[in-house]
Order: structure tokens, then sequence, then C-alpha cells
């Protein structure tokens, strides 16, 4: 019997409705389109002609819904070898000119993407949550990775986290202006 392949859509834009297909739930964990609304609906105006970086990518689903809303650049990295392929897919099906995809470690590889930046980003983190096995300290490395990004190549900075993690006030010389809490998920921004 064949696996049903899961997916999601791109929730608004000139892509609305067009499937995202994600990896399975093991290797990745996919945001919710409650969460993903609310981002969007924050920064609608402020990401027309912006880059929009998602680290720790998965599926891509936020970079892409960013360029379906008017995005000029997405970039994306994973690390994860199976959700990389369908990532690329995504990216191939939805638009693949505006579309960057780095298969690694997030932790090398967006240092790398900084002097390549020609101006400032909408950055998103989505690390996996701490509970899973082998990545105890994956929120205490995001922190120091995000306090490394030069603040002229920032707009916002929002952290898709679990709701039980109070994240601090400030990281490097970014400072949390909210949190909006969606059940186990959490989204915090930073300017």
């Amino acid at each position: 019997m064949a696996v049903k392949p899961f997916f999601t859509t791109i929730l608004a834009g000139k892509y609305k409705g067009k499937k995202i297909y994600l990896p399975s739930l093991q290797s990745t964990r996919s945001t919710k389109s409650i969460l993903k609304g609310s981002f969007f609906d924050t920064f609608q105006s402020d990401i027309i002609e912006q880059l929009f970086i998602e680290v720790f990518a998965g599926s891509g689903s936020m970079g892409l819904e960013a360029l379906s809303r008017g995005a000029k650049h997405a970039y994306f990295i994973e690390k994860n070898t199976k959700a990389f392929e369908i990532l690329m897919q995504n990216c191939q099906t939805i638009d693949v000119q505006a579309t960057t995809c780095l298969h690694g470690d997030s932790f090398a590889l967006l240092p790398t993407l900084f002097p390549k930046l020609t101006c400032k980003a909408f950055f998103y983190f989505d690390p996996p949550f701490s509970i899973r096995e082998g990545m105890e300290d994956v929120y205490e490395k995001t922190l120091c990775l995000i306090a490394s990004i030069p603040s002229t190549r920032v707009h916002m900075i929002a952290i898709e986290h679990m709701s039980s993690l109070c994240l601090p006030s400030s990281i490097g010389t970014y400072h949390l202006q909210k949190t909006r809490k969606f059940g186990s998920s959490s989204l915090s921004y930073y300017m």
C-alpha cells in the first residue's frame, strides 16, 4: 500500500493554494498554519521585495510563503537529506529562480551567507525542539548563532520554539519585541 504524502498549502499571495510537500514527521516538525498566518499577518507589507532566510528549513514552507507574499528571494538551510530533497522539489515547483537551497549544518552555513547578502533580511529560525534526542543544546547553539549575525543584515529575527522555553530578553545586540504562544509552539521576535 502506498504511503500518502504529507503536504500543506501556501496561505496567501501569488502562489496561494499551491501544495508544499512535507518530510516525514520523524525528521522534521512542520510550522502550524495558525503560527504561519500570524507571522505573515504581522509582517505582510514589510516583507515585500525583501530577503527571507529560513534556517532549519525543513520543507521551506515559511520562505515559500514569504515569496508568495512578495519577498524578492528566499534562502533555505537544511541538514536532513530527505527533508532537503523535498525542499528542493518544493522550490522547483514554486519558484526556482527566487530560491537558494543550502544542504548542510545551519551553524556552519549561515555565517557563509552574511557577506553575500545585498540588503537586510528577515531571519526565521525553527530549530528542532530540544526534547529530541541529540538536540539538548540546540537552543543554546542557536542563540549564539543569532548573536553572531551582523546587525547591518537584519530587519527582524523570528524564533519558533517550544512554549515551555523562556528565551532571553536580549541575544547579542538584538532585543525581544514580543512572544506569541500557539499551544506547544511559540514565536519570539527580536530586533
